[in-house]
């Protein structure tokens, strides 16, 4: 009954087998993404909060409990059947233990907050200060990245990854607990934080440099440029080496080598969530090219500055014999006339050996809104821009 991973550390002999075989979990949330619960628990299935317990009695989900006991009693098998109260049960209960008084007391004072919460220092002033030694909360750059551009286009990018379908925001966005030797678990190390205060990227999500460190991180997620490793790892564009997606995006951009993300059908499906686009976009990524996108994440993806182009039907990466490896050459896409003109951007993917690989890709850039925003470097500058007028 846990949220985005914070359910902790699994038994450590199951951790030890969870590469050769896959591991269950039964949740009452809303969580059943892979990876999601915990890094090495693949299959999540939803549940009545009554049915997790039930399950965790029983031990297994290879069991049928409609039919077979939960477990065996004292007195013989247990069914679930056995366990359940009826409803009338039920009722009698919640008749003893809730009434309006309930809801009234815990109402008051809610929007004032404890004597804790009213002796906590603040600093005054119309804006906020930030602390530069915070692993919490830091000023990010999203101002500073934000590229004001009429017409958009990128000469010899490179690939940060090569996706498949379905690639949801659970694999791109950071969730859950901070991993030994990752790149994150490295940033807080260097800032004297001990292990048993790593936290979680969900506590340390106001921290842009521990959020990017762990966008595309999910130990589920195949990436067709890792040599076959799962997980958050990439072929360097510079060095050519396996490395991790974050140290990769780091070396593209010491060496200004804009990114892009190759996906397959419904990129960014699942529960909408923010640094599913912030975090590629503060790694570099400057489109991402999909042969569909979900809905609410190509929005995102604009909102952040990143140019969804989407392959024409019946076209992908595989179609086209796109392997990664290529440098990738778009546009330019005009926005200035607030809609996107072409509406079909030209890519030029040129192969190591010269070779090029030319085909045309829909702007998905929807709403003169959305051409807007994107025009301005995302909703950011776009909304500051407004403030200043």
């Amino acid at each position: 009954m846990s949220c985005i991973g914070n359910s902790g550390e699994i038994f450590a002999p199951l951790r030890a087998i969870s590469d050769d075989c896959e591991l269950t979990s039964v949740l009452s949330g809303n969580r059943n993404f892979d990876g999601r619960i915990n890094p090495n628990v693949a299959q999540n299935y939803l549940a009545a909060p009554a049915l997790v317990i039930a399950y965790a009695l029983a031990g297994t989900v290879d069991v049928d409990l409609t039919r077979e006991p939960v477990c065996q009693g004292s007195a013989g098998p247990v069914f679930l059947a056995d366990l359940l109260p009826a409803d009338d049960e039920v009722a009698s209960v919640l008749s003893q233990v809730l009434d309006p008084s309930l809801y009234a007391r815990a109402a008051a004072g809610l929007m004032e907050g404890g004597e804790s919460w009213q002796a906590l220092p603040a600093e005054g002033g119309s804006t906020f200060a930030w602390d530069p030694d915070s692993t919490y909360v830091r000023r990010p750059s999203y101002f500073e990245d934000a590229r004001r551009e009429d017409a958009i286009s990128l000469t010899d990018a490179r690939a940060l990854a090569l996706l498949g379908d379905f690639v949801t925001t659970d694999h791109i966005s950071p969730a859950g607990a901070i991993a030994d030797g990752s790149p994150a678990a490295r940033y807080l190390e260097e800032r004297g934080i001990t292990r048993a205060n790593f936290n979680t990227y969900g506590s340390r999500r106001g921290n842009h440099e521990v959020m990017m460190r762990g966008t595309f991180a999910n130990v589920r997620l195949e990436n067709r440029l890792a040599a076959g490793r799962l997980g958050g790892w990439t072929t360097d564009p510079v060095t050519g080496e396996l490395a991790t997606i974050f140290d990769a995006a780091a070396s593209a951009r010491a060496a200004r080598i804009p990114l892009v993300i190759i996906a397959g059908k419904m990129y960014g499906s699942g529960s909408s969530r923010d640094w599913a686009a912030k975090g590629p976009a503060l790694l570099g990524v400057r489109a991402v090219i999909a042969e569909s996108f979900e809905r609410i994440h190509r929005s995102n993806l604009i909102g952040m500055g990143v140019l969804p182009l989407q392959f024409r039907e019946g076209e992908s990466a595989a179609s086209l014999g796109l392997d990664g490896t290529e440098t990738f050459s778009v546009g330019p896409v005009d926005l200035s006339t607030g809609e996107p003109n072409p509406s079909y951007a030209q890519v030029v993917a040129r192969r190591a050996d010269g070779r090029e690989v030319s085909f045309t890709a829909r702007v998905r850039v929807d709403t003169k809104t959305e051409a807007a925003q994107l025009r301005a470097g995302g909703i950011l500058p776009f909304v500051l821009d407004a403030l200043l007028k």
